[in-house]
C-alpha cells in the first residue's frame, strides 16, 4: 500500500478515541504488515486479526478501555487496512497469519500475550498458543470460526468459484458474483454478521472497512481458509494448554454458537454465551465484552476503602455533556438548589472541556478521572466545515467516543459509592445503561432539552430511516426498562416540545415526551430580575452611557469560528450606520482570538466568565442558533440574531421551534447573508423593543426538587 494510499485511509477515518502510542510496519518474506500499541502495563493484550474482510478498526470499542488498564497491541491483517495485499492464496495461509503474529510481537517487543481474536481469528490463535506456548499467557475467542462441527447451510465453500444462476442470499459468497458487484456482497454480508436491531452505523463502519480490501484479494482469503486441516487443528486444539475464554452468541448467523462450545471443550476453555447476539458481539455489545476481557485478562483490584453505608455523606456524581458552555451554566444552577435542599451532598462532576472552566471557576470539584475522557468538542469541530454541522451523523460518527467515554464511567462508580448520577444530555450514560441495565447501581436522573432525532431535508429517504431507527431504539429502550430513569426531565415546558413524529409508525414526539418526562420548566441559572437595573449592570462591567453595545458570541466549542470571521467582517459597516456602536466578540476557549480579523475599536476577547451578565447588559448579540444563548436572551429581553447551523437538527427545528414560541430572536441564513447584509441587520436590531414571552426563572429549583426526592 502506497504512502498516499495510507493517507487517503486515514482521512476517512472519523474521530478516535484514543490514537497510538506507537505505530510501525514488520516485514517478512517482503510483505508489510501494519501495527499499533497503546499505552503500557505489565500486562499486554494481543488484539489479532481476523479475515480480511475488515481490519484492525473492527477492535475500536475495546481499545480505548483495555489500554487503560494494560498494554494493547494491534494489527492489519494482509490483504486489508494499512497492510500489503500480496497475490496469491497460499500469501493468505493460516500459517502466514500466525508467523505475522509472532512477528509484530517481536517488532513490538511482546515477550508474552493474551491473545483476543475474533472469527477467524481463533485460527491462527489457536496455532501460535499451541506452538508457541511461552510466548501465550491466554486465549480470548469470540464468535470463533473453526473447523470443529458444521458450518451453517445456507453457505457452501464449494460453490464459491462456481458461476451460479441466482443472486439471492447466500449465492452473493461467489468470486464471480464479487467481482460483478462487491459492494452489494459486503452489504448482505454484515447485515448477517450484525443481525441484531438497529446495528446501521455497525453495518456501515464494517461496509467501509471492506471495501478498503479488493474483490480478488478476498477470494484468495476464502480460498486459503479451505486448506486448513481440520485433523491439525484439532492437534492444536488439544495443546493449548493456557487459560481459554470462548465468548460465543447464540443468533450468529456465520458460524453456528455450537462451534463455540465444541472450542470451549477443545481447548478446556470457559463458555460464555450471549443470548441474542450477532457474529460481531464486540462491535454491537462492546460494553459487555470489554468487561469480560477486563475480567479475565487483568481483572481490577479490589477497592482500597470501603466506607460503611451509614457512616457515609450523600453523594452525586453530575456528568454534563461537553457540547456547549449551555449545559455547564444549567447543571451549576440546578446543584446550588440541590445543596440548599441537602447541605450535606457531595458532587462530583465528570466533565471536560469547555464546561470544566465554568466549573473550576465556581470552585466545584471535577473527578480526576475527567481527564481521561475522550474529547467530544474536539469530535464535533473536526466535523463541522463552514458554518455547516450534521450534528445527527457527526454524533452517530462518535460512537467510539461515546463507548469510551462510558467505560470510564463505569469504572468510577464501580470504585466509588454515589447515591445519585444526574446526566445532561450525558448520551453514553443513558444508552449503555439501558444496554446494560444490570450496571445501574445508583438512583440515575436523565436531562435534555430536546427530544428526537429529526432529519434535514437534503438527507433524504436514508437519513429519515435512520433518524426513525434511532429514535426506534430509544423508545423501545424505554418501554423496557422503564424504572432505570428513576427521574427524565425535559429542560422546558410541554410546549417546547416539537410537534412531529418520530417517524414513520412511531408516535408524535410532544405525545410521547409528555407520559415519558417531568417538565421543570426552562434552567436558566439565574433570576433575570437580577439585571432589572440595567444601567447599573452595565457600568459595573465597563460599558459607557450612550454605546451600543453588540455582543458576539458562538458558544463554549470551535464550530462557529467561520460565523466570527463573517460578523467581524460587517464591523466596518456596520460603524458607519450606527456611530456608536460598541462591538465586543467573544471567541470562547476553544478559538484563538489571534484567528480572527482585527478593525479599528473592534474588541475580541477569549473566554469570559458569566457571559450571561454581558448579554444581558448589552443592546444587541450575534449568536450562533443554540439553544443556551437564545434562551438567556429571551428571559433578559434582548434583541438578538441568531445564524443556526447547516444541517444542524436541534439548531434548526428544537430550537427554532422553542424560540418562535416565545417570539425571540431574529434568524438569518449564513448561506445567503454576508457583511452587507448583516452590518444593515445589525443597524435594525439593536436597541429594539421586544414581546418575547416571559421565561419563568425557577426551573433550577423545581428540577432540584424532583432529583432530591431520590436522596
Amino acid at each position: 500500500m502506497t504512502a498516499a494510499n495510507v493517507e487517503v485511509l486515514r482521512a476517512r477515518e472519523q474521530s478516535r478515541a484514543r490514537y497510538p502510542d506507537r505505530e510501525g510496519f514488520v516485514e517478512r518474506d517482503g510483505v508489510r504488515v501494519f501495527y499499533e500499541v497503546y499505552g503500557e502495563g505489565e500486562r499486554t493484550i494481543l488484539l489479532l486479526p481476523t479475515w480480511s474482510i475488515v481490519y484492525s478498526r473492527h477492535w475500536k470499542a475495546q481499545i480505548p478501555y483495555l489500554a487503560r488498564h494494560a498494554r494493547v497491541v494491534t494489527f492489519d491483517g494482509r490483504g486489508n487496512g494499512r497492510s500489503d495485499r500480496p497475490d496469491g492464496v497460499e500469501a493468505y495461509l493460516v500459517e502466514e497469519f500466525a508467523a505475522d503474529t509472532l512477528a509484530v510481537m517481536d517488532a513490538t517487543g511482546t515477550e508474552r500475550a493474551t491473545l483476543v481474536g475474533c472469527s477467524r481469528g481463533a485460527l491462527w490463535a489457536t496455532i501460535v498458543a499451541a506452538d508457541r506456548p511461552e510466548r501465550v499467557e491466554g486465549v480470548v475467542y469470540i464468535s470463533p470460526a473453526v473447523p470443529l462441527g458444521p458450518e451453517h447451510a445456507p453457505r457452501s465453500i464449494h460453490a464459491f468459484d462456481e458461476e451460479l444462476d441466482t443472486d439471492e442470499g447466500w449465492a452473493k459468497y461467489n468470486s464471480h458474483f464479487w467481482s460483478r458487484d462487491y459492494r452489494a456482497f459486503l452489504e448482505f454480508f454484515f447485515a448477517q454478521c450484525l443481525s441484531e436491531p438497529h446495528s446501521t452505523k455497525q453495518i456501515e463502519d464494517a461496509i467501509g472497512w471492506g471495501l478498503e480490501t479488493d474483490p480478488v484479494t478476498l477470494a484468495d482469503t476464502s480460498r486459503a481458509a479451505t486448506l486448513l486441516d481440520p485433523e491439525r487443528f484439532r492437534d492444536a486444539c488439544a495443546r493449548v494448554g493456557c487459560p481459554v475464554l470462548v465468548i460465543h452468541g447464540d443468533g450468529d448467523r456465520i458460524r453456528p454458537h455450537a462451534l463455540g462450545a465444541a472450542l470451549a471443550a477443545a481447548t478446556d476453555g470457559t463458555f460464555v454465551t450471549i443470548e441474542g447476539a450477532g457474529h460481531l458481539p464486540q462491535a454491537r455489545d462492546p460494553v459487555k465484552i470489554n468487561l469480560l476481557l477486563r475480567d479475565f485478562i487483568c481483572p481490577p483490584p479490589p477497592a482500597a476503602r470501603w466506607p460503611r453505608g451509614r457512616g457515609r455523606r450523600k453523594r452525586a456524581l453530575f456528568i454534563s455533556s461537553p457540547i456547549g458552555l449551555g449545559h455547564a451554566q444549567r447543571d451549576v444552577a440546578i446543584a446550588d438548589e440541590l445543596r440548599k435542599l441537602h447541605p450535606d451532598l457531595e458532587i462530583d462532576w465528570l466533565a471536560q472541556s469547555p464546561v470544566t472552566s465554568v466549573l473550576a471557576a465556581r470552585g466545584e470539584r471535577i473527578h480526576p478521572a475527567s481527564a481521561h475522557l475522550a474529547n467530544e468538542s474536539g469530535h464535533f469541530e473536526s466535523e463541522s466545515a463552514e458554518h455547516d454541522l450534521h450534528c445527527f451523523h457527526a454524533w452517530r460518527r462518535m460512537d467510539e467516543i461515546l463507548v469510551a467515554n462510558f467505560m470510564l464511567f463505569h469504572d468510577v462508580v464501580r470504585d466509588e459509592p454515589y447515591d445519585l448520577w444526574i446526566g445532561d444530555e450525558a448520551w453514553e450514560l443513558d444508552y449503555f445503561l439501558h444496554e446494560n441495565p444490570e450496571l445501574k447501581r445508583a438512583a440515575y436522573v436523565w436531562l435534555t432539552d430536546f427530544v428526537g432525532w429529526l432529519p434535514m431535508p437534503d438527507g433524504g429517504e436514508r437519513e429519515a430511516f435512520l433518524t426513525a431507527d434511532y429514535n426506534a431504539e430509544m423508545i423501545e429502550q424505554i418501554a423496557q426498562f422503564p424504572r432505570l430513569r428513576d427521574r427524565a426531565l425535559f429542560v422546558g415546558d410541554p410546549d417546547d416540545v416539537v410537534a412531529d413524529s418520530f417517524g414513520p409508525e412511531l408516535p408524535l414526539i410532544r405525545d410521547w415526551t409528555q407520559q415519558n418526562f417531568t417538565f421543570p420548566g426552562y434552567v436558566t441559572g439565574f433570576d433575570p430580575a437580577e439585571f432589572a437595573d440595567r444601567e447599573r449592570l452595565r457600568a459595573e462591567l465597563g460599558y459607557r452611557p450612550g454605546e451600543a453595545v453588540c455582543i458576539v458570541t458562538v458558544g463554549g466549542s470551535g464550530v462557529g469560528a467561520d460565523l466570527l470571521r463573517r460578523v467581524v467582517d460587517a464591523f466596518p459597516e456596520a460603524k458607519q450606520l450606527v456611530p456608536e456602536l460598541r462591538m465586543v466578540v467573544v471567541a470562547g476557549p476553544r478559538i484563538d482570538p489571534r484567528s480572527l480579523p482585527a478593525h479599528d475599536g473592534l474588541e475580541v476577547r477569549a473566554y469570559v466568565h458569566e457571559l450571561y451578565r454581558h448579554l444581558a447588559a448589552c443592546d444587541l448579540a450575534v449568536v450562533q442558533g443554540g439553544l443556551t444563548t437564545g434562551m438567556e436572551l429571551t428571559a433578559n429581553r434582548r434583541p438578538f440574531i441568531s445564524f443556526p447551523l447547516r444541517h444542524h437538527f436541534e439548531q434548526n427545528f428544537h430550537v427554532r421551534h422553542r424560540l418562535e414560541r416565545y417570539r425571540a430572536g431574529r434568524v438569518m441564513d449564513f448561506e445567503t447573508d454576508g457583511p452587507p447584509e448583516i452590518a444593515r441587520a445589525i443597524a435594525e436590531e439593536i436597541g429594539r423593543e421586544v414581546d418575547y414571552l416571559p421565561v419563568d426563572p425557577n426551573g433550577a429549583a423545581r428540577a432540584a426538587a424532583a432529583i432530591g426526592e431520590l436522596l
